[in-house]
């Protein structure tokens, strides 16, 4: 058992075409105990593609086009071998479920900005504190860092999606989104309402 206020995820397999390399079968249900806590010898592949769904997932996003919007699915990024479906699980061990929104027109996409919000160290783009950029969606920023936008997508993800980071002061934002190279950079991610 882990200690986290966060819930539990269940990853059942639907879809096999192809070898998968972790033997994973049509049917087989992997419980994870949140998403920061993969299970022993996880797909790293999986766990990559995964991340932004179970994330959002975890914060409260909901997918209006599912039937149940507290679910998504997930390709295999290994030529597409396998397909899960992501679900969040309540405190009972339930699946969380609300059903399909049938208001639902098609994507809305929302607006969201990243800006620099502390600065150390050597950044090779140059980037500073108050630095600011827009962008609606998950659309890339033309010009960005890649690796420092793969940081921030599942904070884009998730907010896209109408997640709430709880434990931030303004939680339509998450302020923690560090740069991988020497966590020079930290970028707050928001939602910004329209």
């Amino acid at each position: 058992m882990v200690d986290t206020p966060f819930p539990k995820l269940k990853l059942t397999v639907s879809k096999v075409e192809g070898h998968c390399y972790h033997g994973y079968k049509i049917g087989d249900e992997i419980i994870l105990e949140d998403f920061t806590h993969p299970p022993e010898h996880f797909c790293l592949g999986l766990a990559h593609v995964l991340f932004p769904v179970i994330y959002a997932l975890s914060f409260g996003s909901c997918f209006p086009f599912r039937d149940n919007q507290r679910s998504l699915m997930v390709t295999c990024p290994d030529g597409g071998k396998l397909e899960f479906k992501a679900e969040i699980l309540d405190a009972k061990g339930n699946v969380q479920v609300i059903p399909k929104d049938p208001h639902f027109l098609g994507p809305n996409p929302k607006k969201m900005a990243i800006e620099v919000v502390q600065h150390k160290g050597k950044c090779h783009y140059g980037y500073k504190v108050g630095d600011k950029w827009e962008t609606r969606g998950l659309a890339c920023i033309p010009g960005f860092c890649g690796a420092a936008f793969h940081c921030a997508f599942p904070a884009f993800f998730a907010l896209n999606f109408g997640a709430k980071f709880f434990f931030m002061e303004n939680p339509d934002s998450i302020d923690t989104v560090t740069c991988p190279d020497g966590g020079n950079i930290v970028f707050k991610v928001s939602r910004i309402e329209e």
